[in-house]
């Protein structure tokens, strides 16, 4: 008997069951719903196994978990800093802030991220720069060194890096590192295991629970974060790998954001790293003052903010939103990726449409080739609202920074896509402080030079073979 017809028609069905479930049960977004249904439509069995694996919501499941004590003491202070704003008495130490409460509330209320203003603040636009320092930083550690990243490689760099935690575990320091099962899939054995045996505590984040199948592919930990003694934080762009000191040929010179932060804003970036590390490993990381002993030594204010698909909120991308249509002047974006939904791109156009002077940095090479193929179809869009585009010529541009006015800005994990707002989990540091926006402000500026300029009239003299490729892949840009 031939079962074939019989096992075509179960799939067809399941399709379809899948497809309406999609629409009327998840509640996706209409532009991702659509993707999905092309994909179901289009190839009916592949897709099918597809969505299983790349589909799936998390929204409906707690994955970050803390103890009771951690848990009540930042609800507190967060209650605490709520009813200031409320009432109009929070003490901001310079009062311009006070323009940008609206901001600070969003992500108080929504996100748990506590306003800090006592920050120090050094920027890193180069990776030897940062990873000289952040060696040096975790040579001096006396207590703990804590490491979260997307992508760790074995290669020059990740064995320096490697060097270092197994010469400060031997010594009895507490050392931790968490990396992305997927990011970091090339890692290897023999690495991780001379790790372990120097006394690193080390783990991965969603790995497969069946070998070569994890139905958690999608979701993605795209945090980077350094935690020393609790007291010397690192945020941004740079992951650990050879490529990002501008040894790939493929890429050259490697151009990102990185900050390293001195001050309680610390605080929240601990708390960001224990959390993640209790979702992947069944050694919780319990409250223990030690872990937050972050002084005071700057006027930087800093809010630390998280996404994913955790969360129905999208604290991220609504922060770069409410920033957007704060700006009475300009925004300055670099991000490798844009690819904003209906919402982010609304808020562009609006400030540019309005006179505000919106000018977007993205790199000259594909690391993706259907994300960079939707990247260029958004550009014509914005273009013809008025925004500037420039195309970083010298390298890969990887910074995830947004400027407004030059006096608020956002440094972290975070780009301008769909996968970032929606299915990754990622961190950002939203900086309040002239001074250090400013700083940023020069070094966009710099990037100029190495740039060139995408005007309206060149945009529209491209090849019918580059414009099937931006279509096609603006089609597929919600699930990418």
């Amino acid at each position: 008997m031939d079962f074939m017809p019989y096992l075509l028609g179960s799939v067809m069905f399941f399709n379809i069951v899948l497809g309406v479930s999609i629409v009327f049960l998840e509640r996706k977004d209409a532009s991702s719903a659509w993707a999905w249904l092309m994909v179901l439509l289009f190839i009916p069995v592949a897709g099918f196994f597809l969505y299983l694996i790349f589909g799936r919501r998390l929204s409906n499941q707690r994955i970050f978990s803390w103890d009771t004590k951690s848990r009540l003491g930042v609800q507190k202070a967060v209650q605490t800093q709520l009813k200031e704003m409320e009432t109009n008495q929070f003490p901001f130490k310079n009062e311009e802030l006070k323009n940008y409460q609206s901001l600070y509330y969003l992500h108080l209320k929504n996100d748990d991220a506590i306003l800090t203003q006592d920050n120090r603040v050094k920027i890193f636009t180069d990776g030897h720069e940062k990873f000289d320092r952040l060696i040096k930083d975790m040579e001096t550690a006396t207590d703990h060194i804590h490491l979260l990243y997307y992508i760790l490689r074995n290669d020059e760099l990740g064995q320096r890096i490697a060097h270092v935690l197994r010469k400060k575990a031997r010594e009895g320091i507490e050392v931790r590192v968490l990396y992305d099962d997927m990011g970091s899939r090339r890692i290897g054995r023999k690495y991780l295991k001379r790790l372990r045996e120097s006394g690193v505590q080390v783990e991965s984040f969603f790995p497969p629970k069946i070998p070569n199948i994890n139905f958690k592919i999608n979701y993605r930990n795209h945090r980077k974060l350094a935690i020393i003694d609790g007291k010397i934080g690192y945020i941004g762009g740079f992951n650990i790998g050879d490529e990002y000191l501008g040894k790939s040929s493929r890429f050259g010179y490697w151009r990102d954001t990185h900050l390293r932060i001195v001050g309680s804003a610390v605080q929240q970036m601990q708390t960001r790293f224990i959390l993640d590390w209790n979702q992947a490993s069944r050694n919780d990381i319990l409250y223990d003052e030690r872990y937050y002993e972050a002084e005071p030594s700057g006027d930087v204010g800093i809010q630390i903010v998280s996404s994913g698909p955790d969360s129905d909120w999208e604290q991220i991308k609504n922060g770069y939103i409410k920033m957007i249509l704060s700006a009475k002047k300009y925004v300055y974006i670099q991000t490798p990726y844009l690819i904003p939904d209906e919402s982010l791109r609304d808020a562009l156009r609006i400030a540019a449409l309005s006179g505000v002077h919106v000018k977007i940095m993205i790199p000259n090479k594909p690391d993706h080739p259907f994300v960079y193929w939707a990247t260029l179809s958004y550009v014509g869009d914005l273009l013809n609202a008025g925004a500037e585009v420039f195309i970083y010529q010298n390298g890969f541009l990887h910074s995830k920074t947004l400027i407004v006015d030059g006096k608020i800005a956002s440094v972290g994990t975070a780009n301008i896509d769909v996968r970032s707002f929606r299915l990754n989990f990622e961190v950002n540091a939203f900086l309040y402080d002239q001074a250090l926006a400013e700083r940023l402000v020069e070094a966009f500026k710099d990037d100029i030079q190495h740039s060139t300029q995408v005007t309206l009239k060149l945009y529209q003299k491209r090849s019918i073979g580059i414009r099937i490729k931006e279509s096609i892949s603006r089609l597929l840009s919600p699930i990418l």
